[in-house]
């Protein structure tokens, strides 16, 4: 089976022939178009490709996992987690919080070109590719939700927050939650954003997805002069994936969750700086293989309100297809 070089695709575009790998953000600034991979711990991986075109994906079988499906938390260890966010919010240290689980099974695939092509089925605004094997880097992802999109001086961020079978059937618990987010998201954005450039273009929109529903808003802001190495700096991770208060709600997710996310719920897309654009997704729905093992996240937002036995539920929804599309050994 031939060897695949090192490559990227995002929706429209892919790139080839790898000019440069960069850990540092700082590099982001310096010219050339780059795919960007940032883990929600903070791992950095910055791709420079001499070659971006309209080029589709080549054919490739995906032969699925080689064993069972392994779970970071239980679902009594995540209805516990639960339990424990909400100990927390009632303490007065966060209002909400997002617990995640990482699941893993075996896997004996040199790349993940067939599971992103199948994976096109998702239709995910920000779905990406990268592949870089001299780096142990192979990521696969149909996230539909943007992190942060870039046109010269303007930016914006649209958390999705709320999740439902139908489009009638979204909690009061969704709305707040989205909410929370819209102010943490503005809060972040603001730490960088020209005075009196932050707003909300778009609140609580009710949007459709394969197999599901989400609750979608979006804030916008003006950055000019601010380098990638500060915006990112200001707003990763990314506050739809974290929790509110951020930083309080990073350190229960510490404390609970018992795996690395590792490149799930970070930031994945390109950035090109000769043209000041940029295309960054939340990294949700995303496969990606360390160690012999694929990987995957999956996980809801925590607040006062919530049913632990329906958040681990919720996080079984968003789990299911990616596992069915996984397991399969179509092409």
């Amino acid at each position: 089976m031939p060897t695949l070089d090192p490559c990227a695709y995002f929706p429209g575009v892919s790139a080839r022939e790898l000019a440069q790998v960069s850990h540092d953000p700082a590099d982001l600034d310096r010219g050339g178009r780059w795919a960007v991979a940032i883990g929600f711990e903070g791992e950095t991986v910055l791709a420079r490709f001499r070659e971006w075109d309209e080029h589709r994906p080549p054919g490739a079988q995906w032969r699925g996992v080689t064993g069972p499906w392994h779970t970071s938390l239980s679902r009594t260890q995540y209805q516990q987690g639960v339990r424990a966010v909400q100990a927390h919010i009632g303490r007065g240290w966060v209002y909400q919080v997002n617990l995640c689980r990482v699941l893993s099974a075996p896997c004996d695939a040199d790349d993940l070109l067939g599971l992103y092509r199948r994976l096109a089925a998702m239709e995910g605004a920000f779905a990406g590719f990268l592949h870089l094997p001299e780096h142990a880097v192979a990521i696969a992802s149909a996230s539909p939700e943007r992190f942060l999109s870039r046109a010269g001086d303007a930016i914006w961020s649209s958390p999705i927050k709320g999740t439902a079978d139908h489009p009638d059937r979204f909690l009061p618990k969704d709305r707040s939650e989205n909410i929370m987010i819209v102010d943490l998201v503005r809060n972040d954005l603001g730490r960088v954003a020209t005075t009196g450039t932050v707003g909300v273009r778009q609140l609580l929109a009710v949007e459709p997805y394969p197999g599901l529903y989400h609750l979608v808003s979006t804030v916008t802001a003006g950055v000019a002069g601010r380098s990638w190495e500060e915006i990112l700096a200001a707003t990763m991770p990314p506050g739809s994936v974290s929790g509110a208060p951020k930083l309080a709600a990073l350190d229960v997710i510490r404390e609970l969750e018992t795996a690395p996310r590792q490149w799930y719920c970070g930031a994945f897309g390109w950035i090109d700086a000769d043209t000041g654009r940029a295309e960054l997704g939340v990294a949700i729905r995303t496969f990606w293989l360390r160690d012999g093992r694929l990987h995957f996240g999956t996980g809801a937002g925590i607040t006062w309100g919530s049913d632990p036995a329906g958040e681990w539920q919720e996080t079984v929804l968003k789990a299911q297809r990616l596992i069915g599309i996984a397991d399969s050994v179509a092409g």
